[in-house]
């Protein structure tokens, strides 16, 4: 463990981007909270980290349940002593076009994309003022800079992410740092979630040349290693092969 470990709390910890970040910064002496909903998943990946000589635990996590959120973090504070970063990683995306009318998946996508992030701000935002700072780093995606057909609830809860961590940087005045990133088309489950055939069908195209979630788990990893004075605010990271 370094002299700058930190305690990172992660949702969304199961898969993809969240299980790179995980194993990247407990490789640099952080210590874990994992949360997510797929238990199983978090027990094998928190097994992996300590057995390689890390620092992890995990919790169940439903980011939709405010109460949920504030027992996660509540966990890592009674385990570790305190919560130095956030990372609301947790979302969906079952884009489909509008006229398809899948109303339960835009409230899906709401409840998680943009409430879960909000829980996470509620959860931890009174426990960093305490301690004295502490830091957010929200996931977005390159949706929250422009919009395209069968993605537009998708990309409004991006911009609806951006606008939430602009508004919180502006009103922390030095005291929490705020990251947000934003991948481009990146090797996760997420289409997993498409339903919509026409949809799925334009993603496979889509997602033809994409990251692997370690690279975003760099850019993660480089955000919180900053010195405290300094807040690195956006990142965007695309494929270089890729247009999008």
């Amino acid at each position: 463990m370094t002299d700058a470990a930190k305690v990172v709390a992660v949702t969304g910890a199961s898969s993809g981007i969240g299980e790179a970040t995980a194993r990247r910064l407990a490789a640099d002496g952080h210590r874990l909270l994992l949360g997510a909903r797929r238990t199983d998943r978090l027990e094998a990946l928190t097994e992996e980290i300590t057995a390689a000589g890390g620092s992890a635990a995990f919790q169940r996590l439903d980011v939709t349940d405010a109460d949920d959120v504030r027992a996660f973090v509540s966990a890592g504070r009674e385990r570790y002593g305190r919560v130095d970063v956030v990372v609301n990683n947790a979302g969906v995306m079952p884009l489909s076009p509008l006229d398809a009318l899948r109303t339960d998946e835009w409230d899906r996508m709401i409840d998680v994309n943009v409430r879960g992030v909000l829980h996470g701000i509620a959860a931890a935002l009174p426990v960093m003022r305490a301690q004295g700072g502490g830091h957010f780093v929200n996931i977005a995606s390159v949706g929250a800079y422009e919009v395209s057909p069968t993605a537009a609830v998708y990309c409004a809860t991006k911009f609806a992410v951006r606008a939430i961590s602009e508004g919180l940087r502006q009103e922390s005045t030095g005291k929490i740092r705020v990251t947000l990133v934003s991948p481009g088309v990146t090797e996760s489950e997420l289409a997993d979630d498409i339903s919509d055939p026409t949809a799925r069908e334009a993603m496979k195209a889509y997602r033809a040349v994409a990251l692997p979630a370690s690279a975003i788990a760099e850019a993660i990893a480089y955000a919180i290693s900053q010195p405290s004075e300094v807040d690195v605010n956006e990142i965007v990271v695309r494929p270089t092969a890729s247009a999008q």
